[in-house]
Order: C-alpha cells, then sequence, then structure tokens
C-alpha cells in the first residue's frame, strides 16, 4: 500500500499484518512492515502504538526522542522501540530506513533482554545478514504470496536473536555489565558443586556485593543465591530421575554440604522429598 502522510515520499509502501489466533498466542508476528522515503520535515509523536519497532537506517539522519532521552540515529544503524509507551521521531534533512512493528507472547521480554544490553539505538558489525532477514520479512508481507506463521516468527525470532546476540552495543560501545555477569554465570555454571559465596561473585566481578546482587538479578531475574541454588536442584532432579546415585551422593555431588539441608530445600522447591520425587519420576 501506498503511504498518504505528509512527508513521504510517493515510493514508500506498508503493509498492514493481520495475524492468526494461534500466531498471537504463540509466536512472533509482524503488526505492520514498510520501507519508507521520509523527506526533511516529518514528524511522528505517538502515545501508543501495540507493538515493538524495529527500524534500519539505509541513509540519513533521523533524532527519537524516547524515554526521557533525545538520540540521532544515522546511516547504518537500528532503532528499537517499545511502542506501547509514548514516542517520537522526525528529521530536518530527511532518511530512507525498512521497518518493522511486531509483537508476540515474549515480544517484551526480547526487547527488555536487547535494550539492557545495548540500548534503544543499535549498530552491530556485519550487518548485512540481520538487514537481509528485515528485506525477506518484508518482502513476505508484500508479496502477496501465502505468508507461513511460523517462518514468519522464525524470521523474527533470528532478527531479534541477531540483535541480542551481537558484541557492539550502542553506537559501538561495548555494554561491560552484561559481560560481567555472563562471566559471573560461566563461573557458577563451572563451580556450583563447590562452597560460592556471593561475596566472592561480587569481588571477581570487582564490584560491591550490595551492586552485584541488583545487576545479576537485573540481567537473570534470579539473586546469585536464587541463581545458585535453582542449578543446584534441577542437576539434582536430573541425577534422581537418571542416576542410581544415593540420595546422600546426589546431595554432595550438587553442593549441598548437609543432607538434611538438602532434603528441606528439595522439599520446599518440589513439595516431595528426594526419594518421593526419584519414585515418582521412575
Amino acid at each position: 500500500m501506498k503511504s498518504n502522510e505528509e512527508h513521504i515520499r510517493p515510493e514508500s509502501e506498508y503493509y498492514v499484518y493481520l495475524p492468526s489466533a494461534m500466531a498471537k498466542s504463540a509466536f512472533f508476528y509482524p503488526v505492520c512492515v514498510g520501507r519508507f522515503f521520509y523527506e526533511p520535515g516529518y514528524r511522528l509523536c505517538r502515545n501508543s502504538y501495540d507493538s515493538f519497532l524495529l527500524m534500519y537506517v539505509y541513509s540519513g539522519t533521523l533524532t527519537v526522542e524516547y524515554a526521557d532521552q533525545k538520540t540521532t540515529v544515522s546511516k547504518g544503524e537500528f532503532v528499537l522501540l517499545n511502542c506501547y509507551e509514548p514516542h517520537v521521531y522526525y528529521s530536518a534533512t530527511g532518511w530512507e530506513s525498512i521497518w518493522c512493528h511486531f509483537d508476540g507472547p515474549v515480544a517484551g521480554q526480547y526487547y527488555q533482554m536487547i535494550v539492557q544490553r545495548s540500548g534503544n539505538i543499535l549498530r552491530i558489525p556485519n550487518p548485512y545478514s540481520t538487514i537481509s532477514i528485515l528485506e525477506i520479512i518484508y518482502d513476505s508481507c508484500t508479496s502477496g504470496a501465502n505468508k507461513k506463521e511460523p517462518i514468519l516468527s522464525k524470521l523474527l525470532t533470528d532478527l531479534l536473536t541477531a540483535l541480542l546476540t551481537s558484541e557492539d552495543s550502542t553506537h559501538g560501545t561495548k555494554n561491560t555489565s552484561a559481560d560481567t555477569i555472563d562471566e559471573s554465570i560461566a563461573y557458577i555454571n563451572e563451580h556450583f558443586t563447590e562452597n560460592i559465596s556471593v561475596s566472592e561473585l561480587a569481588e571477581k566481578a570487582m564490584l560491591s556485593q550490595y551492586y552485584f546482587i541488583r545487576l545479576f538479578k537485573k540481567h537473570t531475574g534470579y539473586t546469585p543465591h536464587e541463581y545458585i541454588l535453582t542449578l543446584r536442584l534441577n542437576t539434582a532432579k536430573y541425577l534422581l530421575q537418571t542416576s542410581p546415585a544415593s540420595v546422600k551422593e546426589i546431595c554432595f555431588r550438587t553442593g549441598f554440604s548437609c543432607e538434611s539441608a538438602f532434603c528441606s530445600t528439595f522439599k520446599k522447591s518440589t513439595g516431595k522429598s528426594p526419594s518421593q520425587y526419584r519414585r515418582t519420576c521412575t
């Protein structure tokens, strides 16, 4: 469809997508996609548009106002916005971009993970494969061909995962807090059977214990203690189902120092003692 907005060149096109009920409950799905040529003086100001927006800038510059911040976006950068919140973007010089409004049951979680790591404006190394995915989504929606929703969902998942796992972040700077927590998680995963203290982890991260706990929970949803405990319990469950080892042996193999404490913690988490859990799984 051709746009009739002011300051949009006539060759600009967009497509509004209507997802099925199944897609809305299970998949990522596009809401609206477009490739626009914005003329100088274009301005969009919205309180809400129920979706998330990913835009790639082919050329030109624009200004984005979002979450009490004003940022200039240039050629080669991605913009990722939660459009459920107020947002503004405009340009005195014009720009060309391809964009996709999208949503889905876990779109908000993906959005939070990406912006926590990289911010709302992203410049990634070797972006061509990522841009290609965005262009395939656009072509799939505008071609008039039958659109297979699981494939559209996979494309959007691949697109967001590429942004999430990119080494670069906003304006080419690295988000050291995310890297610090990733390193802490890697250390825990390797040493969870040992006696790990939160103070030791904070010291390795070169952070105060208070700030480390807050940062760890922000990035994982767990406190360090909760993460270690959950990892130990999940490992114990696996061993109870797959190993002939005794409960006592599993207790010590998973990092617990006392069998009674292990049994008490296990029952509090699962509602069953380790022995009862093993019987129900065999």
